[in-house]
């Protein structure tokens, strides 16, 4: 590893320091002071919308191979499942509803229709990602223990194939997400042993199961039951088969593409360990910020990529109703701005090429010095 290069940026001593935190503090204050049946009502539509398309879908599949239901029918089970594991899913997991003490939105028992485990998901998500974004050797979600995205990483053998290898990880993205907090690369080194994996692999096990089975085996047999009717059972289970193959990798392509632009453009910055010793929570919110970038786009973006298009707010405050960053991001961009703090935003396309060219670049031996580690000190007075 190399040695850290150590900067200063935003406030430059602990009064502006404090009053940077108590600004961001005070915008999330005032936020969860409006949460209330506006919120209820608007997660009660989406999983709504969820089953309604999710209905639809899986019926136009039942239609066989006819080009036009088809299409549709796996265009809107994918969306379906873009928008629960995006919208719903992942923002229920975080606890941002469980106020409402409803158990269909209440983040320690809502399972969502992926084959990582609720479990695995709040450890390495919830916990580990958000409490350590992108300090290198504490976040695991940087590179997901498979991609060299910053000079800080050790270059091998591995790593030329990096661009081929993003594009298996983006169509397995619910596969790879779901062993990915088994640490099976510390397994391949020698650090681990299998057998501490067990109990993991048993809770994964059982989640991807469910998963194929509802996909891969329930869903078919009822298009078998249904097209033979017709005398085309075997052609409509096929047809459902494909239908949900589509509709998974139509999510799992999506939701690579919005976190990987979340998190892995050329603009975020990287944090070594001794960054978060005796860390503030103004010292946190700065990190947060400069490790998200956000992307610009209207109401249906917002929606598609479950307001994960506002990942700075998002990490600031992970608990919030995320369909409430839209209100909140002028005012944190305003603090930033009067702070000296870059905040990094832009469109889709740009964001995402952008991603891709840190991957191809990190294929490589070395890195540029944009890609520089920050080491946020303690400000004096």
């Amino acid at each position: 590893m190399r040695s850290t290069r150590t900067m200063i940026m935003g406030p430059r001593s602990m009064a502006e320091l404090h009053a940077f935190e108590q600004a961001l503090t005070g915008i999330a204050d005032e936020a969860r002071a409006r949460v209330g049946a506006e919120d209820a009502r608007y997660i009660t539509r989406v999983l709504h919308f969820v089953r309604i398309t999710e209905t639809l879908g899986r019926a136009l599949l039942m239609f066989g191979w006819f080009p036009p239901t088809w299409l549709l029918g796996a265009c809107l089970l994918g969306l379906s499942k873009i928008v629960e594991n995006m919208e719903l899913g992942h923002n229920v997991m975080h606890g941002q509803f469980n106020w409402m003490n409803d158990p269909r939105f209440h983040g320690d028992v809502y399972d969502w229709d992926n084959t990582c485990p609720k479990e695995e998901w709040r450890h390495s998500h919830n916990y580990l990602h958000h409490q350590f974004t992108n300090v290198i050797g504490k976040d695991r979600d940087f590179g997901y223990g498979l991609l060299r995205l910053s000079a800080d990483l050790r270059w091998s053998w591995l790593h030329p194939f990096q661009l081929p290898l993003t594009a298996v990880l983006a169509g397995l993205f619910e596969w790879l997400v779901a062993i990915h907090d088994m640490q099976i690369d510390k397994v391949v080194i020698g650090r681990r042993k299998w057998s501490d994996l067990q109990p993991q692999w048993t809770l994964v096990r059982k989640k991807m199961a469910r998963q194929i089975g509802k996909d891969y085996v329930m869903w078919p047999l009822v298009g078998l039951v249904v097209g033979s009717l017709f005398g085309a059972g075997r052609d409509v289970a096929l047809a459902v088969l494909w239908g949900n193959v589509v509709a998974n990798l139509i999510r799992n392509v999506w939701a690579w593409a919005i976190i990987f632009c979340g998190h892995f453009t050329d603009e975020i910055y990287t944090f070594s360990r001794d960054a978060i010793v005796n860390e503030t929570r103004g010292q946190w919110y700065l990190r947060q910020i400069l490790g998200s970038s956000n992307i610009k786009g209207g109401k249906l973006m917002h929606f598609l990529s479950g307001n994960l298009s506002h990942q700075v707010e998002h990490h600031l405050f992970p608990d919030l109703p995320a369909h409430r960053y839209k209100e909140i991001a002028p005012q944190v961009q305003a603090v930033c701005k009067k702070y000296n703090v870059p905040y990094n935003v832009g469109y889709f396309v740009p964001k995402l090429l952008s991603v891709l060219q840190r991957i191809a670049r990190y294929s490589l031996p070395g890195g540029s010095d944009r890609a520089v580690t920050i080491m946020v000190e303690r400000t004096s007075a």
